[in-house]
């Protein structure tokens, strides 16, 4: 998501600071913007209180382990103190820089803030039904802490801060064992391996194009009267596994068998809808690209890497 954030702005002429550690991002991602005069390249962890960008005057905070898979030496399962640590003290930081460069910032939350929700779909007055001690809460509870850590400052220390949760978010450059839905059901599809679905499938997702989303974000940080804001970015269109599964099938002409196991990961939500109502007023965003297109524009990229 980064990368392509990196690349929008760049296209309108931006000077861009990326700061990563590489923890669990990537140099190819951005490597195709090396050569361009107005890109620079930190390798930095956010963490260090060190790492300085003078005249900085728009932050997005990104930085976290994401992935769900408890497989993947990069998920957040298996980096837990490092998620927890980018999006607290993490954001601490980011925050007092924001502060002393009088710059915007924007945090980047998570659609897991809301858990195994008893609203549907999920307003941004929606508290939340969370785990505080389950497997996902690493991730879960960090991220709402980092809310509230961004929250206090710009209450009571003037930063000029805003918070997206960003829903099911796919597209190119998404690494093949992160674990995430779209990710594994496509990569098996291809290669006509079996496709697995937790529980019997009737859960629901719902699933943004990447481009759609930093559309959102940008907006989110450049519209006026954001400061303080709280957005949901997400297409509202929802799905269950089984169709994501059989809809995957179809586009890549697959020959994988659809089988299913016996029981849901521990805290796995059943449902997740974003209510957008106050994106679409507050920002003029809504999400433009449909899941089978995107996932069309996905599978070529993926055919042709």
């Amino acid at each position: 998501m980064g990368s392509h954030l990196c690349d929008k702005l760049m296209s309108r002429g931006n000077e861009v600071w990326s700061v990563d550690n590489l923890l669990t991002g990537s140099k190819k991602n951005i490597e195709h913007l090396f050569n361009k005069e107005k890109f620079h390249f930190i390798e930095a962890d956010i963490c260090d209180a060190d790492t300085k960008i003078p005249g900085v005057n728009q932050i997005y905070h990104l930085a976290s382990p994401a992935s769900p898979n408890i497989h993947c030496a990069k998920s957040y399962h298996n980096l837990p103190f490092e998620t927890m640590r980018a999006n607290t003290l993490g954001t601490k930081i980011v925050a007092e820089m924001a502060i002393e460069e009088k710059a915007k910032m924007l945090f980047a939350s998570t659609s897991e803030v809301y858990g195994d929700p008893l609203e549907h779909p999920q307003k941004e007055t929606y508290r939340g039904n969370v785990s505080t001690t389950g497997p996902r809460s690493v991730y879960d509870e960090a991220k709402r802490f980092g809310e509230t850590i961004v929250a206090a400052y710009e209450r009571s220390r003037d930063l000029d801060g805003r918070i997206v949760r960003i829903f099911n978010t796919f597209g190119p450059r998404m690494a093949a064992d992160d674990g995430r839905v779209i990710t594994e059901f496509v990569h098996a599809a291809l290669n006509n391996r079996q496709i697995s679905i937790f529980g019997d499938g009737r859960q629901s997702r719902s699933f943004c194009y990447v481009d759609d989303l930093v559309e959102g974000l940008i907006k989110a940080m450049e519209t006026e009267g954001t400061r303080g804001g709280i957005f949901n970015l997400g297409n509202p269109r929802e799905f269950t596994i089984c169709e994501l599964a059989n809809l995957i099938k179809k586009l890549t002409e697959s020959k994988s068998e659809i089988i299913f196991s016996e029981k849901l990961p521990e805290d796995d939500p059943l449902k997740r809808q974003p209510d957008i109502t106050k994106a679409k007023q507050v920002l003029g965003w809504e999400p433009k690209i449909s899941l089978e297109e995107g996932l069309t524009l996905l599978i070529d990229n993926l055919k042709h890497s």
